[in-house]
């Protein structure tokens, strides 16, 4: 017990800075997934902070990271009211029901500009979370909308959710509503474990996250490593934020995880084209989803729209139709990506689903093969959730009629045999190798794709008939190709000619020209497009800019170090170690060397004061309907402009960009004399930007 020494007061102040670390440290971890310290050091803080709780358990918080799994079991679930109803969702599996939906709610509106926000529809289980004076109180399931179990044990356990809100002045009351869902990655751990304890695996996440939220036990929950996604509000008190897309940054800025890859969109005719793009190619997520939702972004929009007796008017579901197929499983091959991450693949005897014939469908890891207890011979449940991707879901095990040797992750890479390595506390296992043949031929196709360089013409068979001709082996290779050494290649693949001879095809000069055009057209792409550019993981366009921001030219970012880059506004820890890696690696440090020798530009243009002294280094908000611009448009230009976009007012506001219908963020920004900006003064800024 702790008395009124020194000494008790440096236990009060060390077990305080250890919950203050662990906090830090969970939020890293689970929320912006960039680690800082190891397993094993977050394990010896926490059980740092158990010892001296045990010796002191007066000093013992309602809030410390060690209640997550520290409850006794429940007797029962009792049922609690929702103080505002859960209301279901209604939904459509056409895209023509979807514009129609579109449409008649903005007819609804009178014709008022529309903002659309799309979010996942995470596959897992509704619930509510219930924060007050920042502290978490309360976790119900949504029940039949009026009534849920009282989960708040097992929500606890949650390391996605903080016990307290990570936030100096929280508000009085926040109802946070969202998703409890399952990581595939995590199933598949949670199945090995049921595998060596003869117990039978899990099917699905949903399942497995629906049995485990109504346990009684949460030490059971704390194992299985459930998380959360914040989605809506419910009965809340002290809110700032006046959209959708502002509540989901506010909730993130306190610590709760929102849904990932949102995008705001302007109009029917631009979410019908975010549909098209989705059929088209569906991002390989770490989670299951079983559709998109589409809410009206304005929360004053929301109001005028109402509901119905069960849902409200304002969002609508487009869910994806499951095909399914049974096939067999032919052989198991992997492939090798840009990092060296090596990705199985099934192939299967060829099957028809949904007008489409199937015979590869992607396995992810290793993990999700033994999840799968997968064997070349297997009959396979093949499905296409909404006619997209194709993913095999489970084994019909009763049809293996004989012992089926399990297949074996290869521990060589297939391309250029070095030694495969798995991620440290990850599930994907890569080729360390970056000269691997594999590694080069795809650094390139993404060097020349449109997030990358957007080198006009270079694509997959233009790039694998340089790799062929030995013409290039590198990034710098390509600036040094000659239009008629290109023009004279020959592909390898013989034609039919008029009278249906097979004949020889040059490249030719058109196509030539056309390709050396596009190449010489990106030596001034600047540093931070050539950084997303070259492959280096957690490095995107986004990323890029931020670094370039603050290291503007190759020099300044080779002699930063990896604090001074973790320092920059929302990069971090991880991706500053892996770009001050990358940067002084042998491997690095030749790329940047050779494209700097052929005349790429490896320094970024910053803007001059007076070209962008309004607005460099400000902190702007927006608030209300913008007439000329979309919320990311404004988002984008501000950034490029070298600002900072908020979403909430405070004495830290530079300009507050008001539109139509601007409600309390306007008063709250004349109150502080911060200073207001219509559409056309932000857009005097944009023009004196572009004309310097």
């Amino acid at each position: 017990m702790v008395g009124d020494s020194d000494a008790g007061l440096d236990v009060v102040a060390r077990m305080e800075s250890l919950r203050k670390e662990i906090r830090q440290h969970d939020q890293r971890y689970y929320l912006e997934a960039n680690p800082s310290i190891s397993d094993l050091e977050y394990d010896q803080l926490l059980e740092e902070l158990k010892q001296l709780e045990k010796q002191n358990p007066e000093l013992i918080t309602a809030d410390s990271p060690t209640r997550r799994i520290g409850d006794a079991p429940v007797d029962h679930l009792e049922q609690v009211p929702h103080r505002v109803p859960m209301l279901s969702i209604d939904n459509t599996y056409h895209p023509d029901d979807l514009r129609a939906y579109l449409e008649r709610t903005e007819k609804l509106l009178d014709g008022e500009p529309v903002e659309w926000v799309m979010e996942y529809k995470i596959d897992g289980v509704a619930a509510s979370v219930l924060y007050r004076d920042g502290h978490l109180e309360l976790g119900l399931t949504r029940g039949n909308g009026e009534v849920g179990d009282d989960i708040t044990h097992n929500i606890k356990t949650i390391h996605d959710l903080p016990l307290q809100l990570n936030s100096q002045h929280p508000p009085e009351a926040i109802e946070v509503r969202g998703e409890v869902y399952m990581a595939n990655s995590d199933l598949a751990d949670l199945n090995l474990r049921q595998k060596s304890q003869g117990l039978d695996p899990f099917k699905n996440t949903r399942n497995v996250t629906a049995g485990t939220i109504r346990l009684l036990d949460p030490a059971i929950a704390a194992e299985r490593k459930l998380r959360f996604f914040c989605h809506g509000i419910g009965a809340s008190e002290g809110l700032r934020s006046e959209s959708h897309r502002e509540f989901l940054e506010e909730v993130q800025n306190m610590g709760i995880p929102s849904t990932p890859n949102v995008q705001l969109l302007r109009g029917a005719d631009a979410v019908m084209q975010a549909v098209d793009a989705l059929d088209n190619e569906m991002p390989d997520l770490p989670f299951e989803v079983d559709g998109i939702v589409f809410k009206v972004n304005d929360f004053d929009q929301r109001q005028r729209l109402g509901i119905r007796s069960k849902s409200p008017r304002w969002l609508i579901a487009y869910k994806f139709e499951r095909y399914e197929a049974t096939t067999k499983l032919i052989s198991v091959s992997v492939q090798v990506g840009k990092t060296g991450t090596i990705t199985p693949v099934a192939h299967l005897e060829p099957v028809e689903i949904a007008d489409t014939t199937v015979s590869r469908a992607s396995l992810h890891n290793a993990d999700e093969i033994a999840r799968l207890d997968i064997r070349v011979g297997d009959q396979v449940v093949v499905e296409k959730a909404g006619k997209i991707i194709p993913k095999v879901v489970r084994v019909d095990k009763h049809c293996r009629l004989e012992d089926l040797p399990a297949w074996e992750f290869p521990r060589n890479c297939p391309e250029c045999d070095s030694e495969l390595a798995k991620d440290e506390g990850g599930v994907y296992i890569r080729c360390p190798n970056p000269s691997c043949p594999a590694q080069i031929r795809q650094r390139l196709l993404y060097f020349g794709s449109r997030p990358g360089m957007d080198i006009d013409g270079l694509g997959e068979e233009v790039v694998d008939l340089l790799l062929d001709s030995n013409m290039i082996q590198s990034y710098a290779d390509l600036y040094r190709l000659q239009e008629e050494e290109v023009a004279s290649l020959v592909w390898p693949q013989m034609r039919k000619g008029k009278e249906g001879k097979q004949i020889e095809v040059q490249f030719g000069q058109l196509n030539a020209k056309k390709l050396i055009d596009g190449i010489d057209a990106t030596r001034e792409r600047g540093l931070s497009r050539l950084l997303a550019s070259l492959s280096i993981r957690h490095v995107g366009p986004r990323v890029a800019k931020l670094i370039c921001r603050t290291f503007p030219n190759l020099e300044g970012l080779l002699e930063a170090t990896v604090q001074e880059l973790a320092d920059i506004h929302e990069i971090g820890q991880a991706i500053a170690e892996s770009v001050h890696s990358f940067c002084h690696s042998e491997h690095g440090v030749a790329i940047l060397k050779d494209l700097e020798s052929v005349g790429v530009s490896t320094s970024e243009s910053v803007p001059t004061e007076n070209m962008d002294s309004a607005i460099a280094g400000k902190t702007i908000v927006v608030t209300g309907t913008l007439q000329q611009l979309t919320r990311d448009r404004v988002k984008a230009l501000i950034e490029e402009m070298g600002g900072r976009a908020s979403s909430s007012v405070s004495k830290k506001t530079d300009f507050l960009l008001a539109g139509d219908k601007a409600g309390s963020k306007l008063a709250k920004a004349k109150a502080l004399g911060v200073q207001i900006l219509s559409e056309d003064d932000f857009q005097k800024f944009v023009d004196l930007f572009h004309r310097g």
